[in-house]
């Protein structure tokens, strides 16, 4: 049953010329969608940011892969990295509760690949680690290009090429007698004091429109049903 939602998505989404070929499709897909879910897609997407992502390296818990895509997903945390050439990045179902559908997860076979990718795209290589004392959430300066934060194992942490190849490195002070915490609780921590940073003192920090547009739409099909006939019948098999 179709159902109309708001006057914006029946236009253009609100992107304008931005939305490019994206506009029609997402005008679609609006049709057979809520006025509130589209709202809560739309409003949603325009806090993602792709300034900062996380790469995690060889993380084999289930349990701690899917509540890293969580706290990803809370915080607006577009796209993340893994590395797994030790063992597959596989979140547990019953944790990461379809979070992942609204997270893009970038797989990488290498340390040196997944480097080389984020060091393309124009990140610090930050590492997260008790042992060293370059700098702690509040004297991180965010503002100073677009970073990843680099998880590493849950018992061995960052390995050394992540050592011998990060820009800076990041603790979070210990005021007992623990020596660091478990991967997920240093990860939630440092995800949301440092997105609340960058929200806070960069400018510039959401997705492009065109980003916007491309993620609002691919998420639309994920919860419209029959979402790819529907764009077939559409605009035809050389519209998709």
């Amino acid at each position: 049953m179709k159902n109309t939602a708001n006057d914006e998505a029946a236009s253009d989404g609100g992107f304008g010329p931005k939305a490019g070929h994206l506009a029609g499709r997402i005008a679609c897909l609006a049709e057979f969608m809520t006025a509130d879910r589209y709202a809560v897609l739309r409003r949603t997407v325009a806090g993602r940011t792709r300034y900062m992502t996380v790469l995690a390296e060889n993380m084999f818990h289930g349990q701690n892969a899917a509540a890293l895509v969580r706290h990803c997903e809370a915080f607006g945390i577009q796209e993340m990295h893994t590395v797994e050439s030790l063992c597959p990045f596989e979140p547990s179902a019953a944790v990461v509760r379809g979070t992942d559908r609204w997270v893009d997860i970038r797989r990488h076979r290498s340390t040196d690949d997944a480097l080389a990718a984020l060091r393309g795209a124009g990140y610090r290589i930050v590492a997260t680690t008790p042992h060293r004392e370059d700098c702690t959430p509040e004297t991180f300066d965010v503002a100073r290009g677009p970073f990843a934060l680099v998880f590493g194992t849950e018992h061995a942490g960052i390995s050394d090429g992540i050592v011998a190849a990060a820009d800076e490195f990041l603790r979070i002070p210990m005021c007992g007698m623990v020596e660091s915490l478990n991967v997920s609780a240093s990860a939630a921590i440092l995800i949301y004091m440092l997105s609340e940073r960058v929200r806070l003192t960069v400018p510039g920090w959401r997705m492009p429109l065109a980003s916007q547009a491309e993620v609002l739409e691919r998420w639309m099909r994920r919860s419209v049903k029959d979402s790819e006939e529907i764009l077939r019948r559409r605009f035809g098999s050389g519209g998709l």
